[in-house]
């Protein structure tokens, strides 16, 4: 019986060493893991992510505003225009993703000024300034800092006279922006 008894301890030890061999083994693959995802992740976006921070992270004082104005303002190119609603929900929301090259950096809850091609037909003057709640990160679409997206409605009236849309009381500068194609300029001022 003690024989017996020595063999299961001899046993019981051999198993507490081979999972603590296995626990090391784990652990150096999670490392490994962790480092190799670090590098992929920085590698892919080419720096760290640490443009646009704060420092210390509550000063403000860096957040840009109205560094482009109307009499100057800032040109984009449309990355892309894509509805975001199905088929059946009333009226069309799209989603813009702007490229402004990391030249016209914001934060988030800032919103852009959109000039709408034209002028206005009562007076010849330029359309006014609308503004858009900007809808991403200040790191962008691709994290990059490049990028910024809108997430617009198009304004149209319902005519119950008509019982159809008045395309003369459409909105101009919402539907000129989910008109827009990739390559489109499209003139901003802000971020406010």
């Amino acid at each position: 019986i003690a024989a017996k008894k020595a063999k299961e301890v001899v046993e019981v030890a051999e198993a507490a060493d081979n999972t603590k061999t296995i626990l090391t083994a784990g652990a150096g693959l999670v490392a490994a893991g962790a480092a190799a995802m670090k590098l992929t992740s920085s590698a892919s976006v080419g720096l760290a992510q640490e443009f646009l921070e704060a420092e210390p992270y509550w000063d403000q004082s860096t957040i840009p505003v109205n560094v482009y104005k109307n009499k100057s303002p800032f040109t984009g190119k449309v990355v892309s225009t894509k509805r975001i609603v199905g088929p059946k929900a009333t009226g069309e929301t799209c989603h813009i993703v702007i490229d402004h090259n990391g030249d016209f950096p914001y934060w988030e809850g800032q919103s852009w000024g959109v000039i709408p091609p034209g002028n206005r037909e009562k007076d010849g003057k330029p359309h006014a300034v609308r503004l858009y709640s900007i809808a991403s990160s200040r790191y962008g679409d691709d994290m990059t800092g490049n990028t910024g997206s809108l997430c617009v409605r198009r304004a149209t009236y319902w005519c119950p006279e008509l019982k159809a849309e008045d395309p003369a009381k459409k909105g101009i500068c919402s539907n000129f922006l989910c008109d827009t194609q990739p390559g489109d300029e499209v003139k901003m001022t802000g971020p406010t």
